[in-house]
């Protein structure tokens, strides 16, 4: 059985990491160009593994899940220096999400073509 984290714990975990490993957290801005690039690094490998571009050598070791950890390192560090509360945002997010688009994905055409029916 695998360990799971909820949100919070996951950012105290990273809060813990960045006082315990690191010297400070780097500043937002810093940051957000992090994320830009371990989301790159993210796309990299979605458009190699899923879409029309193959690995070269050296990236053929590199994994999906590594990448959307370091993305999530990120995200959770940038909530955590400018107060954020994951927990909070997510679940008023999908509220959000579930009030505005109750029905809306289910009327779409073009996502009803997917649909494989059995």
């Amino acid at each position: 059985m695998q360990n799971s984290v909820t949100i919070k714990e996951a950012q105290k975990k990273v809060d813990d990491w960045i006082n315990n490993h690191g010297v400070r957290y780097f500043n937002e801005l810093t940051n957000m160009a992090l994320l830009s690039e371990e989301v790159g690094e993210v796309a990299r490998i979605i458009s190699r593994q899923y879409g029309e571009q193959s690995f070269k050598e050296k990236e053929k070791n590199i994994k999906l899940a590594d990448e959307l950890a370091d993305v999530l390192f990120v995200i959770i560090c940038l909530a955590n220096q400018t107060g954020v509360d994951l927990t909070a945002a997510f679940e008023k997010n999908i509220k959000k999400k579930t009030s505005r688009d109750n029905s809306r994905h289910k009327k779409n055409k073009k996502l009803q073509l997917g649909i494989v029916k059995k």
